[in-house]
């Protein structure tokens, strides 16, 4: 194995903080001893709360099934509210993981490394989650079948014309895409935790899942042809899949939602938020996993660059749909955004401007995006933002219509509460397994970027047994 050089003016990755900082060892050992190390208490305190969540989710949903949606607090006027903005949440979050690994790769971005993994995984995870949704919202649970586009002996079929039934497919095409790239660039680095499994279980569930990879030029050749095909089928799906969930409003009739902007708006909200994701769970993985070295803050930068960037296409796009109002000369669509920002919620709506298009200005600062406290904390509030903007695209579009004997304020009942809560002791709890189970970082990735580094040499085998 080759001595490496390293220059100095690359900030992607410190290989002077590695461990073993002559050879590519340093990087195995530390990113696999997180798997293999002993189970901390910490682990073990932050899976047990999640877990503790994800009970809330379950007993949310049995309490759903059995009652029916009415134990939300949707009302004649309002009947599309919390189900939907959780929904569109979520899809949202799963769209930086695409990017990053999909789009990023194809650019040739090599700082892309030692975040994709972790976002790849998260993108599946935040899928997971949106899917509660459209499964429970309908009530009867147990009918759902028929929703399928298959023959069944009620002879019912779905509406081919509805956003809805593309939200079906678009989803679930994205989900599958997204998993199948997940671990197809998990693949090299599975045959390491085989090679270095110190147990026979771990040696025999590691060495299934690694497809008995065995670092052979042939096998480079397949898995990077493999994963190129991947990235470009993944690219178009980053731009589809949040249009297409864009149309569920968009091809309505409903003042505030029938506008041609929300395609594009929409996408840029979703990278907005997925990115601001990101950070948070990167920030949390250099603290406690102490991934500091891999994940710099040249990463973190980035990011936050990006972060700007479509904070500030969101923001115009505010800024274009009131613009859009006045100029249609629609008394409704004007009345609709004047509601929006002054009427009974122009506190989420102002809650919404403040998180998602002042904040992220700050980072025009090279001080803030380089502060890790600032960079969590308004990473944070982002997507606090990001779910008030579609809680009020949503609500406030519906709870004042044509009819103002008809007109009501939407408050969400404890359900809609626990239930969009314990999503997120879904993802959490999800995200727990995966960082204790999996390497969260891509090693054979990272090896490959770094000077005189040869990628199909990147995972000696050979080592990592007698190292075990």
């Amino acid at each position: 194995m080759s001595t490496l050089s390293y220059p100095h003016d690359d900030p992607a990755v410190r290989p002077e903080l590695l461990p073993g900082k002559r050879d590519f060892r340093g990087i195995t050992r530390q990113v696999s001893g997180i798997v293999e190390a002993k189970t901390p208490t910490g682990w073990k305190l932050a899976i047990a709360f999640t877990l503790s969540v994800l009970m809330i989710l379950f007993g949310s949903l049995f309490r759903l099934v059995t009652k029916g949606t009415g134990v939300w607090g949707l009302n004649t006027t309002v009947g599309w509210a919390w189900d939907i903005t959780g929904f569109v949440f979520w899809v949202g979050i799963g769209h930086a993981g695409t990017l990053i690994s999909a789009i990023l790769f194809l650019f040739r971005q090599k700082w892309r490394t030692s975040i994709n993994r972790a976002a790849e995984a998260m993108t599946i995870f935040a899928v997971m989650s949106a899917a509660i949704y459209p499964v429970f919202h309908v009530g009867r649970v147990w009918f759902a079948y028929w929703l399928f586009p298959v023959p069944n002996q009620m002879q019912v079929w779905p509406n081919f014309k509805s956003p809805l039934f593309w939200d079906v497919c678009a989803v679930s095409t994205y989900a599958t895409v997204s998993l199948l790239f997940w671990f197809v660039g998990l693949v090299p680095d599975l045959a390491t935790l085989r090679d270095r499994a110190d147990t026979k279980t771990k040696q025999i569930v590691y060495g299934i899942l690694a497809l008995g990879w065995r670092g052979s030029h042939r096998h480079w050749l397949n898995y990077e042809k493999a994963y190129q095909i991947f990235a470009g089928l993944s690219t178009p799906l980053v731009l589809s899949v949040h249009t297409i969930v864009s149309f569920d409003f968009a091809v309505s009739v409903v003042p505030g939602w029938h506008t041609t902007i929300f395609p594009p708006y929409f996408v840029a909200g979703a990278v907005f938020s997925g990115f601001a994701m990101v950070v948070t769970l990167m920030v949390m993985a250099r603290r406690f996993l102490g991934l500091g070295n891999l994940i710099t803050i040249h990463h973190l930068e980035n990011m936050n660059k990006i972060i700007l960037a479509t904070g500030s296409i969101v923001g115009y796009a505010y800024g274009i749909e009131f613009f859009t109002a006045w100029y249609s000369g629609n008394p409704y669509e004007k009345f609709v955004f004047l509601n929006r920002a002054f009427g009974p919620y122009s506190w989420a709506y102002w809650t919404m401007v403040s998180c998602n298009v002042i904040f992220p200005q700050l980072f025009w600062f090279k001080k803030v995006r380089t502060s890790v406290p600032l960079m969590f904390v308004i990473s944070i509030l982002v997507n606090i933002g990001m779910w008030f903007e579609r809680f009020v695209i949503v609500v406030t579009s519906l709870h004042r219509d044509y009819l103002p004997s008809s007109w009501t304020y939407f408050k969400p009942s404890l359900f809609d509460i626990s239930t969009f809560i314990g999503t997120f002791g879904l993802f959490f709890t999800m995200l727990l397994l995966f960082v204790r189970y999996l390497p969260m970082v891509a090693i054979g990735e990272v090896k490959s970027i770094l000077p005189a580094a040869d990628p199909h040499a990147a995972h000696d085998h050979t080592e990592a047994r007698h190292e075990s």
